[in-house]
């Protein structure tokens, strides 16, 4: 098979040239005997024979062989690398070695070639591929008959797979006679691509292309709109960013500075200024410039070209640069991470789509509808002879038929539980040494145990039909939980016999083997996998999808191959240490690159081609590469939901009663209930959406308050909210006895005791009374604590859960995927458990990677990875966040990189499966509960009008109304109603009898030229943001960009009063001028000019100058006239719609987000405010006491004291302030961790977010995404919905 086609069929069908490619005068038996020793090379060289299939194993070897060598061949690169194993004189792989394998250098053994660096292998692997190629051509004819002749020949040469072959060779000749003395990174950079050779021999990928055209040809409709709203999310962004950060002083970069700078690091940017243009100048800071650097320090934000690269990394969800942003970078960020992530996800989530729809198709069809079939265990049923020993072992440990099998069962279950537990323990330092005898002693006893379990498991699961005679024993001992329990035994056993120590006490000098075998014990955990069945399902997910997993994993490693051989060349020798160290080789580069592949930045400082190619990684690569790993979790979740059921009863359950209960108690009871809850009129409902507000509000004073020097801020609007909020109580106490919650068979006194200790009621009184206290106990210790019970506030959101059900949602929740839930979080604990003590073991004596100083972990300086992962727990800690898909810690040792590897991999999909599980169960369970209300109001589901959408709301309705309905004659007469038709055709065009709009040709060249001139602006904005452009061009009156500017007002002006004057003939307009004018095409086209007619004001009023910043931020307003495009390419105009198509999923877990963001927020403030760990003092002050009259840095609990002594040289860098915390936390909602050193406080709120914050923080955005697709035609649940809808109705 090559190319997709049947190369013996169209042998057989098609033409074939009865001629050799050179010609040949011998007769036609001569020309027989040739075509048929071709067709014989052209089956070997196709691995259709014995031989040929011999061959292309040996092509493959030889291809593996290449890539490795030149993978390692940069280990021996001593300019990058310059270690004293992989030096050229003394180190491992000398001249010999570099002859033979890698071809490093020009005057190794091979110098006397005269043809520059080369190695055996290479010039072994080139003539191989040479002669190979010319083999191909000389039969190409028989692949395809199109290719026959001479002609035919130079057709094959452009061909895919032969430009693939040249690109195996070519490069090697060029270095070799043309270019002999010179050093082609590029070349070397070539040789990777033998890698992609090996698709000759991979036939799936016949099945993978069709699968991408078929992607293409069902999405390309709306691929298009969806990349319009992903570009214009980014210009934007990049816009705000470049407002807000263009002048901040941290956001200078020095790290690419010249030698006479001194240490980067050492560089003080608060000296340096930036001038009007945007150029840096930092020669109070020691760094001037000079001819050869003309800017040796920068603002990385100067242009919004060098903003959209780092705006592009904040839109994938990452923020390398969390904690450098100014206030309004913080603003920006914050709604890049809740809201812009997802308007700029959708083309990568409309191919992702794509593709899992297509897999699903071809699933189905090869589906043969089996069920999933768990491999191993005993006989199901089947019980042993009692008259045995073996028999009735049998009975007891497998059959577990026998009196007190389940008992002993749970006894070797909590001696599971027990030995995992002593091994975490066993990893604290702290721990008397008694203890940690006690733990191995422990051990030793349950080893014993669990070694003589298994022995008599061996010895009597011959008893089953399955396991019989010696080959069934070995059967038995290779099935899954067999292998578990002896892999959790035998290294005990076998380091034993090596150290000849039964009890090993845990120390810090403790070596890694011994900490390994340790660690084996948690194995012991997969024991709990015969209740769950989770982990032996997992074969049958890799079954189900092997072709799909085949061709991407396969791409997937193509791809990082590929980038992580580029980033190589264009990083080595970035000025940056950091970037520098991190790429000096392809290992350490094919390491970053695997993050970046998995949809991580954590560098980015890179050259403009290593931007050019992470961006491209993050807008492409992530999304193929996730594909493998993305099937993989979602075949676990699939196999997980198939065999754990939701409770369907659960649904019924949560949808609210039609029935209504009769009220209890007293008038004045009832009067007061129905008032707080907004049955008593308009004035009641008025009460109630104030008290909705006052929440808002009165939190937002509580998050502002915590900004210094504005503590008593706004202390009035405070007083009057817990008045209010203090009247609400006193109302819902009275109205308690017509409560149907709490009055039922209770008296006036028991039923307000109810109330009072009920949830709702404990919200409401910790949120007002610490209020009350600190004014009666002015001075007290309350006020000491003033500053956290202010906290409580907040907890008035969750007042707003008895409007708009949320978080009392989760019970609900839990209940309907328990089943599933079960499952899945037993494979996510037991992976987190496995690979945090992995990390642990290979991490705890990594000295060698250095880290900032960890003062909290008790190191303030020279700190290495040792001091993050000093026992279990820390590591249990990282890894959480790890598993979430997130790596800001990258300085890992190799063993520790390899574990990660396999947790991208194979971990992260899985251990997201129940979070994902929580999140659809929301969905379902509010989307239930919103259409058994809708049932109740209208007597049924309203549906969806004929011809409607997802969505829709009054102006679709009325569009529809004026199908084939004439606009309505001019009021000023005939002349001005002709003039408003042909300006109406002449811009909006003239449907013709198909609905196809059809334009006269000025009518196209004026929307070409509107087109033109919309992406000239945007280009011209951009450009004008260069500082060096802006200088050069913009600094002169009736400079370019002032004419152009001029220029684009008046055309665009032109176009708006041309259709302000036409709306009256325009159905898009529903034939108003006021409705155009007040619709998001109206305002786009006035927001279009408006902005320089009000700079051109302000100018000529001296409220503000030409030339300076303010007089900017107008022209910087021009770039939102991409939005005008929207009359080219339907979509945010749509905006409306998506809220309203998921409004009723919104308003619930839109709060529950808000609790969540808010909640944590508000707990890393509390615990993160003071921690040390982000504590940076003054050089003069040590770290800690030198004397009882000099306290260090470190010693002082709080910044704040440090700051009192030290008269404000002490600084906190993070989370200072509830802002701050909270713009960090939406960072951390979106899967992006940019601190992790957190206090153990801290890191259980950490923790909670990793396990299910993320799922359900995500879960309005994700709704959000739903329906922006739904609307614009991508499909998905509202789609179902809207099919629904329209058939009830």
């Amino acid at each position: 098979m090559a190319g997709g086609i049947d190369v013996e069929s169209a042998a057989v069908s098609t033409p074939q040239e009865s001629t050799p490619l050179l010609g040949d005068a011998a007769g036609s038996s001569a020309t027989n005997q040739n075509q048929d020793s071709r067709q014989a090379l052209f089956d070997f060289l196709e691995a259709k024979t014995y031989m040929g299939r011999i061959y292309e194993y040996f092509i493959i070897a030889l291809i593996l062989v290449n890539v490795v060598a030149f993978i390692l061949s940069s280990l021996f690169v001593e300019q990058y690398n310059p270690v004293d194993w992989a030096a050229r004189d003394g180190g491992i792989c000398g001249d010999t070695c570099d002859s033979i394998w890698f071809g490093n250098y020009d005057d190794n053994k091979l110098e006397f070639l005269g043809i520059g660096s080369t190695s055996v292998l290479e010039i072994f692997t080139v003539a191989v591929f040479s002669v190979e190629y010319v083999l191909r051509l000389y039969t190409a004819d028989l692949e395809d008959a199109k290719y026959s002749g001479a002609i035919g020949r130079l057709r094959y040469i452009p061909s895919f797979f032969s430009v693939v072959d040249l690109a195996s060779t070519v490069p090697f000749y060029i270095d070799a006679f043309v270019l002999p003395n010179t050093d082609l990174a590029a070349s070397s950079f070539l040789r990777m691509f033998r890698l992609l050779r090996m698709m000759r021999v991979e036939g799936r990928y016949d099945t993978a292309l069709t699968m991408v055209d078929d992607v293409y040809a069902a999405q390309k409709g709306i691929l298009g709109t969806a990349m319009f709203v992903g570009f214009t999310t980014w210009m934007t962004v990049s816009s705000l960013m470049y407002l807000v950060e263009r002048r901040s002083l941290d956001m200078i970069y020095c790290g690419a500075s010249p030698d006479y700078c001194g240490d980067a690091d050492n560089i003080d940017t608060s000296l340096c200024t930036i001038d009007y243009w945007g150029v840096t100048n930092c020669t109070n800071a020691g760094c001037p410039a000079t001819d050869e650097y003309p800017e040796p320090c920068y603002n990385l934000f100067q242009s919004i070209p060098m903003a959209s690269y780092y705006t592009l990394l904040n839109l994938f969800g990452e923020f390398p640069l969390v904690d450098q942003h100014t206030v309004g970078g913080m603003i920006v960020g914050t709604l890049t991470a809740v809201v812009a992530v997802a308007f700029f996800a959708l083309p990568a989530g409309i191919i992702g789509n794509g593709f899992e729809d297509e897999i699903e198709k071809r699933r189905a069809n090869d589906d043969d509808g089996s069920p999933i079939v768990e491999r191993g265990g005993i006989t199901e049923g089947y019980e042993g002879s009692p008259d045995t020993l073996k028999g009735r072992l049998y009975n007891f440990l497998h059959a577990m038929v026998s009196p007190g099998a389940a008992g002993f069962d749970n006894f070797i279950n909590v001696l599971v539980v027990g030995t995992a537990a002593t091994f975490m323990l066993d990893t604290l330092v702290s721990l008397p040494r008694a203890t940690h005898i006690i733990c191995d002693t422990f051990e030793l006893l349950a080893v014993m145990i669990f070694t003589a379990e298994y022995v008599l498991r061996v010895y009597s699961a011959s008893e089953d039909p399955k396991y019989q005679g010696v080959g069934g024993k070995i059967k038995y001992m290779t099935n899954f939980l067999p292998m578990v329990d002896l892999l959790s035994f035998l290294p005990f056993w076998i380091e034993i016999c090596y150290t000849g120590q039964i009890i090993t006490p845990y120390s810090d000098s403790s070596s890694m083997g011994s900490n390994l075998v340790k660690s084996l014990r948690l194995l012991r955990i997969l024991r709990f996998e015969k209740y769950t069945h989770a982990f032996t399902s997992f074969d049958d997910v890799v079954s189900r999808n092997v072709d799909v997993l085949a061709v991407t994993g396969f791409t997937a490693l193509l791809l990082w191959v590929f980038f992580g051989a580029f980033l190589y060349f264009t990083e080595r020798d970035n000025p940056d240490k950091e970037m520098s160290s991190n790429y000096n080789t392809i290992p350490n580069s094919m390491w970053v690159t695997l993050l970046n592949l998995a949809g991580e930045s954590p560098l980015c400082q890179y050259s403009v081609w290593g931007k050019i190619a992470t961006g491209i990684l993050g807008l492409f690569a992530t999304g193929i590469f996730g594909i493998p790993i993305g099937i993989l979790g979602a075949g676990f979740e699939e196999v997980v939901e198939e065999e754990n059921e939701d409770n369907a009863e659960e649904l019924e359950r949560s949808a609210p009663s039609a029935s209504q209960q009769s009220l209890m108690g007293s008038e004045i009871e009832q009067q007061a209930y129905k008032f707080v809850n907004g049955l008593a009129g308009e004035v009641s409902k008025l009460f109630e959406k104030g008290i909705y507000l006052l929440i808002f509000v009165a939190v937002a004073i509580g998050v502002w308050q915590t900004v210094d020097g504005h503590e008593n801020d706004f202390s009035e609007v405070e007083l009057f909210a817990v008045i209010v909020f203090t009247a609400e109580y006193l109302i819902r106490f009275i109205g308690v006895g017509a409560d149907p919650q709490f009055a039922p068979g209770r008296n006036a006194i028991t039923s307000r005791l109810r109330f009072i200790f009920s949830f709702y009621s404990i919200v409401d009184l910790l949120a007002i009374v610490p209020y009350y206290i600190t004014l009666a106990l002015p001075g007290s210790i309350v006020n000491e604590y003033d500053e956290y019970l202010r906290m409580l506030r907040i907890l008035r959101l969750i007042k707003l859960d008895k409007y708009v059900p949320s978080i009392t949602l989760i019970d609900d929740v839990i209940r309907l995927k328990f089943n599933a839930l079960r499952v899945a979080f037993y494979a996510a604990v037991t992976l987190w458990i496995l690979f945090a003590s992995l990390i642990y073991v290979f991490e705890h004596g990594d000295k060698a990677n250095a880290i900032d100083p960890v003062p909290d972990y008790g190191c303030d300086d020279e700190c290495t990875m040792s001091n993050r992962f000093r026992d279990f727990f820390d590591s249990m800690v990282y890894t959480g966040i790890h598993l979430t898909g997130d790596y800001p810690i990258i300085t890992y040792n190799w063993p520790s990189r390899v574990v990660n590897f396999f947790m991208v991999i194979c971990a992260v999909g899985v251990v997201s499966i129940p979070s994902g599980l929580i999140a659809a169960g929301f969905v379902d369970i509010v989307q239930s509960k919103a259409k058994a209300r809708r049932a109740q109001r209208q007597g049924g589901s309203p549906g969806i009008a004929a011809g409607g959408q997802v969505g829709d709301d009054w102006y679709e309705q009325a569009y529809r109304e004026l199908e084939g309905v004439d606009p309505p004659p001019s009021r000023f007469g005939p002349t001005i109603d002709k003039w408003q038709n042909n300006v109406n055709e002449f811009l909006n065009g003239k449907e013709d009898a198909s609905g196809n709009t059809q334009y006269t040709t000025m009518s196209k060249i004026s929307r070409a030229f509107i087109f033109t001139i919309i992406i000239l602006n945007v280009a011209a904005v951009l450009a004008e943001s260069i500082p060096s452009v802006d200088a050069k061009i913009g600094n002169e009156p009736g400079n370019l960009f002032d004419v152009f500017e001029a220029l684009s007002v008046f055309v665009f002006a032109c176009e708006y009063i041309a259709r302000l004057f036409s709306a009256p003939k325009n159905r898009e307009a529903l034939y108003s001028t006021a409705v155009y004018a007040t619709t998001f095409f109206g305002i786009v086209d006035f927001l279009s000019t408006a902005p320089w007619f009000i700079e051109q004001i302000l100018i000529a009023s001296f409220y503000i100058q030409k030339d300076d910043d303010n007089a900017r931020i107008f022209r910087i307003f021009r770039i939102f006239r991409i939005l005008q495009l929207e009359d080219f390419i339907i979509a945010f105009s749509k905006l409306d719609n998506v809220f309203r198509a998921s409004k009723d999923v919104l308003k619930a877990t839109g709060l529950m987000a808000l609790i969540i963001w808010v909640g944590c927020g508000a707990l890393f403030y509390i615990f993160e405010e003071n921690n040390p760990n982000w504590r940076s003092c003054d050089e003069s002050i040590p770290p800690h006491d030198l004397s009882p009259d000099q306290p260090g840095c470190y010693d002082f609990a709080t910044t704040a004291e440090c700051n009192a002594f030290y008269d404000g040289m002490c600084e906190q860098h993070v989370f200072t302030n509830m802002p701050n915390s909270l713009y960090l936390t939406a960072v951390f909602l979106g899967g992006e961790w940019g601190v992790v050193d957190f206090t153990w406080p801290g890191r259980l709120v950490c923790l909670f977010l990793c396990v299910v914050g993320i799922g359900l923080y995500a879960i309005p955005v994700g709704a959000l995404f739903d329906s922006f697709g739904a609307v614009l035609g991508m499909g998905g649940d509202d789609e179902e919905d809207e099919e629904e809808g329209g058939e009830e109705s």
